[in-house]
């Protein structure tokens, strides 16, 4: 794929690249992986995304794989351990609303399933939009805002609406590539947890 028909938004920065090609967009249909990007999503709040990715593995050694079950059992001696991590971004609010996430994340889970849960905001099926600019892309929009509402209530932290956009696109609930990217037709054609 050459650089100039990529989205603009992953620069030259090979990680970003990479993601962009491999990752970003791709529908998810793995529970505990959406888990994982959400928590992540609320890490990113006031931060770049990048930044995040290069602490992605530092991330998921002080997480336990961000194994939900795991950490749900978590508690103060586990937030000071990861208060005292600096290989990743050390926050109490975002901690302690990843182990909040965790337990709710258990409780859908012996329920409807967590990947069931945020994909019936789509109806189990991505929305393909057809942007051309990153200008035409929403920070957020009336589904973000519902699946937030539903995480919330659930006793999800760090997930407002412009944070769960950027984690509906990241997990393929949309197509955001932009029309002019390779990516987007490829995304185009994987099927969603339905599929």
């Amino acid at each position: 794929m050459t650089g100039s028909a990529r989205c603009p938004w992953c620069g030259t920065d090979p990680l970003y690249v990479a993601y962009h090609d491999e990752e970003w967009g791709v529908p998810e249909h793995d529970g505990r992986a959406l888990y994982e990007k959400l928590v992540l999503d609320g890490f990113q709040a006031g931060l770049s995304w990048i930044t995040i990715l290069r602490k992605r593995a530092a991330f998921r050694r002080a997480f336990a794989g961000f194994d939900p079950v795991a950490i749900a059992g978590w508690g103060e001696a586990e937030v000071a351990r990861l208060l005292s991590d600096r290989a990743i971004v050390r926050h109490r609010g975002k901690i302690e609303a990843a182990i909040r996430g965790a337990r709710a994340w258990c409780e859908i889970e012996s329920g409807p399933g967590f990947a069931n849960f945020v994909w019936q905001t789509v109806d189990g099926r991505p929305v393909q939009n057809r942007w051309r600019s990153m200008a035409e892309v929403p920070a957020a929009t009336p589904l973000s805002e519902a699946l937030s509402r539903r995480l919330r209530a659930a006793g999800f932290g760090f997930c407002g609406p412009t944070i769960v956009y950027a984690f509906m696109q990241a997990v393929g609930m949309v197509n955001d590539h932009l029309v002019g990217c390779p990516r987007h037709a490829e995304v185009a054609r994987l099927p969603g947890p339905a599929g």
